[in-house]
């Protein structure tokens, strides 16, 4: 029998009142900083939601042009070049 891919809804939330702009950027999205777009909403938080298959994923914020890891995720990577991602396993 064939496992199936499992895909979930992933809401992205980062609380950052003073941002003009923010973006999601991470490994299911080849790393693009102007894909995914996230929406302030009345409250004050920046958020978009976006469908992943089961796995594990990296990704980064880019507030007002600069890259930033999630604040409220615990589990961070290092890569290479020494850029701290956040991680997400779904």
């Amino acid at each position: 029998m064939r496992e199936e891919n499992i895909k979930k809804r992933v809401v992205f939330r980062l609380n950052d009142t003073r941002a003009r702009q923010v973006f999601l950027a991470g490994s299911f999205n080849a790393w693009d900083p102007s894909d995914l777009p996230l929406r302030k909403d009345e409250r004050g938080a920046w958020k978009t939601t976006v469908t992943l298959e089961s796995g594990i994923y990296q990704y980064r914020f880019v507030v007002d042009g600069e890259w930033k890891k999630d604040p409220s995720s615990p589990d961070v990577r290092i890569d290479g070049s020494i850029a701290c991602h956040s991680v997400l396993v779904v």
